[in-house]
């Protein structure tokens, strides 16, 4: 946590309301995301019990397992949400733009012209939390190895064929929600929680009903006051009036609520299959097990409608902030992922495998490494209070110029103009003389070296390096005049590409190397187990 964020969450307790961490909205908000609200059970780690979704505030689809043990009502649970689910997925993958670029020939080394298509736009989920995105995550891992009746072997219990499909999209998005700055999948106390500030701690953040009680808490009450009575407060059965959805569930209510109701539809459906069996007062069972479900469903939207109600009243908070400049770009990085893996699936390329090998799991790992600096230098250079964050670290310097020397170096065939400029700074940067700052705001890539420091005076003299233009003169615009106010940075404005990696075939055997023919043959069939 670093010391601004420290201080906004002490002013947040001081001033009972949560506190602004930012000035503009650090991630994309879709016109019409899918919000998603997960139950689970506590039989099971990841198991099904309900999903609140749908893209209409006033109109969601509930979907629900009313027996979470029994493997065909998991199914049938599993396949109705993909009917729901896969429609929006795969809605944004028709529209396309075409992006020309080069590409590179391996053996002759040329480059030729080639034509890609990007898809228009991306498909976005909102759920509640990070324990949602998780158990999100568990699902696309439980059913994307699903086999189904086209399977040459689809043994007793055949999936739907979407149901697989559904999985690799959750494991997709999932996997893209681990890359910083990505918008396809959001949780939403993670994107709240970096926007404004409140006076508890990250863990309780988690609770979205808590932390929201910050932002407009009741008349007469601080935040910490509503937050403590959205988490704990009852009505007159004994339930919570603020579940906490997403995904796991209140144990009093399990104990006092759910598990009375499966009771109920268990007894329910036995009474049925003896009259089936009897052939005696079938019309009676089926109409007793038919409201044993609707009470089901009543009781399991009492408990996720507070949270659905929750989430959009989040996202309206957010759609508040104005978006960052350099959104678009994050933005496009995520159609690129939508449009790849809506690729892969086109193609019939096998679901994504339960560990990854050496080579692609370090790919990953350098390329959350690299997103996550891009991410921490556009922040900044987007928003002054993410950029005050680095100027408490000594990592930038604002002020105001009060000289500029013209200086030449003549060191070529030809003078070059390195111009000294004199920061007047009431920050302390690490300013070491000879250490490369580089300008923000000002011409792109725009480099300096620092001269000299004086902390007593608050002056820091730096030497432009380039970013000038080619002529013997600075071409105008491109150095800041004296009374102009400016901002240097101690680190890098554009992000280094990593080391190459070789391609899996090229593993050396210390990191697993090249899988032999036959432990390709059964790791293919061990994935789609």
């Amino acid at each position: 946590m670093s010391l601004l964020t420290t201080l906004a969450r002490l002013e947040a307790i001081r001033s009972g309301h949560a506190e602004p961490l930012a000035t503009v909205r650090h991630r994309h908000l879709a016109e019409r995301p899918m919000v998603l609200v997960p139950l689970a059970t506590a039989v099971e780690d990841g198991a099904p019990l309900a999903v609140l979704l749908g893209t209409d505030r006033a109109a969601p689809a509930l979907h629900f397992v009313p027996q979470p043990l029994n493997r065909e009502r998991r199914a049938e649970f599993l396949a109705a949400f993909a009917d729901d689910l896969l429609p929006y997925l795969e809605s944004f993958g028709a529209e396309v733009e075409l992006i020309e670029g080069s590409e590179k020939d391996a053996e002759t080394g040329e480059k030729t012209l080639i034509t890609r298509e990007l898809c228009a736009d991306a498909p976005q989920l909102v759920v509640p939390n990070s324990g949602a995105v998780r158990h999100l995550a568990l699902l696309g891992r439980a059913t994307r190895f699903r086999r189904t009746a086209e399977d040459p072997d689809p043994g007793p219990y055949p999936s739907p064929t979407r149901v697989p499909l559904l999985g690799r999209w959750l494991t997709h998005l999932t996997e893209r929600a681990q890359v910083p700055g990505s918008s396809l999948l959001l949780p939403l106390t993670g994107l709240l929680a970096r926007h404004w500030a409140t006076g508890q701690s990250f863990l309780e953040d988690q609770h979205l009903a808590a932390q929201l009680a910050w932002h407009a808490p009741p008349p007469g009450l601080t935040g910490a006051q509503a937050a403590e009575l959205a988490e704990t407060a009852r009505d007159e059965r004994g339930q919570l009036l603020h579940p906490p959805a997403g995904p796991a569930t209140d144990p009093r209510f399990d104990e006092k609520e759910l598990a009375p109701a499966i009771t109920r539809y268990d007894a329910a459906l036995t009474a049925l299959r003896q009259a089936q069996r009897q052939e005696q007062r079938v019309p009676e069972a089926q109409a007793v097990l038919d409201r044993s479900v609707e009470q089901l469903r009543e009781l399991l939207l009492s408990v996720l409608l507070p949270t659905w109600q929750d989430v959009w009243r989040g996202l309206e908070l957010l759609r508040t902030l104005p978006p960052a400049a350099h959104l678009p770009e994050r933005w496009e990085s995520d159609r690129w992922s939508y449009t790849g893996h809506r690729d892969r699936l086109a193609a019939g390329e096998p679901p994504q495998p339960r560990l990854d090998d050496a080579v692609t799991a370090a790919r990953k790992l350098a390329q959350r490494e690299r997103e996550q600096v891009r991410l921490d230098v556009q922040e900044a250079l987007d928003d002054p209070l993410a950029m005050a964050e680095r100027r408490l670290a000594g990592e930038a310097f604002s002020g105001v110029v009060t000289e500029l020397v013209p200086e030449y170096d003549t060191t070529g065939r030809s003078p070059k103009p390195r111009p000294l400029l004199t920061v007047r700074t009431a920050d302390r940067p690490h300013a070491d003389p000879g250490r490369e700052v580089h300008r923000a705001g000002g011409p792109a890539a725009q480099k300096a070296e620092i001269t000299a420091f004086d902390p007593a005076a608050g002056l820091v003299t730096v030497r432009v390096l380039n970013g000038m233009g080619r002529r013997k003169e600075p071409e105008p615009g491109s150095l800041p005049e004296p009374g102009e106010p400016v901002t240097f940075t101690l680190f890098e404005l554009t992000v280094r590409q990593s080391a190459p990696l070789p391609e899996p075939d090229d593993t050396p055997w210390t990191h697993g190397g090249p899988p032999s023919a036959a432990q390709n043959s059964t790791a293919t069939v061990e994935e789609w187990a």
